[in-house]
């Protein structure tokens, strides 16, 4: 005799409570969520830190590639292989540093100019979308909020 109290198979079970009070997995659902709406609202080939690399870019241009890998927050390898990518894709050049052959300054081209102009004005709708529900006192708030969990979070890493 089957047991009926099973869950049925097409039903997904639901996480466990011990999970959903966990701020990671919280932290890695909104991740997810965001890649996923990003690729639709925002750009389908350009990344999170590409798009990030291309902000820096943009505001400091000529500044070494491992000091705007701590301005947007990846190590130094992921953004080697991030500014080989927008090379590559003809959105930044990298020029080696009259002073010290190992370093790279990055610029944008026009194409980067005009790549990061574009998704940039749909990054912001998104933003807005993202937390329409919240109002504009709320979005203030929930971003303090998420820049300071992420300034904690990073300060942990140093720790470790």
């Amino acid at each position: 005799m089957a047991d009926e109290t099973a869950p049925s198979p097409s039903t997904p079970p639901r996480a466990p409570a011990a999970l959903t009070a966990a701020p990671g997995y919280q932290v890695r659902r909104l991740y997810q969520a965001y890649l996923a709406v990003w690729i639709r609202a925002v750009d389908p080939t350009l990344t999170g830190p590409q798009f990030a690399v291309l902000q820096a870019v943009d505001a400091a241009p000529g500044h070494d590639q491992r000091s705007m890998a701590s301005a947007v927050a990846l190590d130094t390898s992921t953004m080697a292989d991030v500014a080989r990518r927008l090379e590559k894709r003809g959105l930044i050049v990298r020029r080696t540093a009259a002073d010290d052959g190992r370093r790279k300054l990055l610029y944008l081209t026009e194409e980067g100019e005009r790549t990061l102009h574009d998704a940039n004005s749909r990054a912001r709708r998104l933003d807005e979308r993202l937390l329409e529900p919240f109002g504009a006192e709320g979005r203030e708030e929930i971003v303090h909020l998420l820049t300071s969990l992420a300034d904690h979070w990073e300060g942990l890493t140093e720790d470790a």
